[in-house]
């Protein structure tokens, strides 16, 4: 019996199915779900590339698997295109958002390979059949409602979910994001950085002028202090203080100039 594991339906579809017979019965082309439960029953092979036939396999008939077959136990059920085409499923069904646009389809899924509960999709934003496009995770819980070929999600865009595998131009994008966001932090903090170097410069300035008035004050009054310590009765003993002062830094000065 095979052990449980998770695997990816695109990468089952690259297999053949082997029987216990040893014969091959070909490559798988689809699933066979149920999707009001989220499961996959198991898969439909081509036997021939001539006839209409198909062979449905059961899930609990896989007994192993290897990098290119499918390894089965007894005999598979036969059908043709027109019935299995009335099959139900959500492979390539439209995704719409909680506003009813179109965001994307469903390219892919990922399941238990012994009950067959898929454990989450994979959603591709255009065409499937282009190769390296981008996939997004959609988990089940974001899933409100199914229709036969839609369903409905309870997000905004394919951003809101967690990307599986980037293309280049979706790596461009996110990268680009990346670094507009930390342009746009670098910007913020040079600006708060340069805001407080203003303040910063303001305030300095201000305690200057507080200083400054201070000393002009002190100076102002020890002048004041000066004119009262000299004990001066009238104006005119003030001029001729005064003249003589002059006089004396007159002689004081003429006397270090070299041409007297």
């Amino acid at each position: 019996m095979v052990k449980s594991t998770n695997l990816l339906l695109s990468d089952l579809l690259k297999h053949n199915v082997r029987c216990d017979n040893g014969l091959d019965h070909g490559p798988i082309i689809s699933p066979w779900m149920h999707p009001p439960v989220h499961r996959i029953l198991g898969w439909v092979s081509r036997p021939s590339t001539l006839r209409l036939q198909r062979a449905v396999w059961r899930l609990d008939q896989l007994k192993g698997i290897n990098e290119e077959d499918v390894y089965v136990k007894g005999p598979c059920s036969i059908s043709d295109v027109q019935t299995l085409e009335r099959f139900p499923t959500l492979m390539n069904a439209n995704v719409f958002n909680r506003d009813g646009q179109k965001i994307g389809l469903i390219a892919d899924f990922v399941f238990e390979s012994i009950k067959g509960n898929i454990q989450y999709y994979l959603l591709s934003r255009s065409n499937l059949l282009i190769p390296g496009i981008s996939r997004w995770r959609l988990s089940l819980s974001k899933i409100i409602d199914k229709q036969p070929g839609s369903i409905s999600c309870d997000i905004c865009t394919l951003e809101d979910l967690p990307i599986h595998k980037a293309s280049i131009k979706e790596e461009f994008l996110i990268k680009s994001r990346k670094w507009k966001n930390q342009f746009k932090d670098l910007t913020n903090n040079a600006s708060n950085k340069l805001e407080g170097w203003i303040d910063e410069q303001i305030t300095d300035r201000e305690f200057e002028h507080d200083d400054d008035f201070y000393e002009n004050s002190n100076e102002s009054d020890s002048y004041d202090d000066w004119i009262d310590n000299l004990n001066i009765d009238s104006s005119e003993e003030f001029n001729r203080i005064h003249k003589r002062n002059r006089k004396e830094s007159f002689m004081d000065e003429r006397d270090l100039d070299p041409w007297f």
